[in-house]
């Protein structure tokens, strides 16, 4: 079981910078990430990393902007969002999964990103 609590959402204007941090608890997953999802559209996973290698991978409209990092002895995910857009809108997500395998078993409560122009 892994217990996942989402904070620093809000609001920006264009061109800003937010940073959303995920605590979790319970068992290591193999892997964590980030997703959004704006209204009337899908579910979208902007971030990856491994928990063990560090190994980051990030979806193309994020990537060069955002950037995932895990605090292990913190046991906090963090996805710092630079030069944000107002595309960028949307309800994010952290989730993590099994111990031994990369999936999205768990998922936080959501923080919503607002972006205006």
């Amino acid at each position: 079981q892994v217990q996942l609590v989402e904070s620093g959402g809000g609001s920006v204007q264009a061109g800003g910078s937010l940073r959303l941090s995920c605590a979790a608890s319970g068992d290591t997953p193999t892997c964590m990430a980030w997703f959004r999802q704006a209204p009337g559209k899908q579910r979208e996973r902007v971030a990856l990393i491994y928990t063990s290698s560090r190994k980051t991978t990030y979806s193309d409209s994020v990537k060069g902007r955002f950037t995932i990092s895990l605090d292990g002895a913190k046991n906090t995910l963090t996805l710092r969002m630079n030069g944000l857009k107002p595309e960028d809108t949307a309800m994010y997500y952290c989730s993590a999964g099994p111990q031994d395998y990369c999936g999205y078993t768990y998922w936080g409560q959501g923080t919503q990103v607002t972006v205006s122009s």
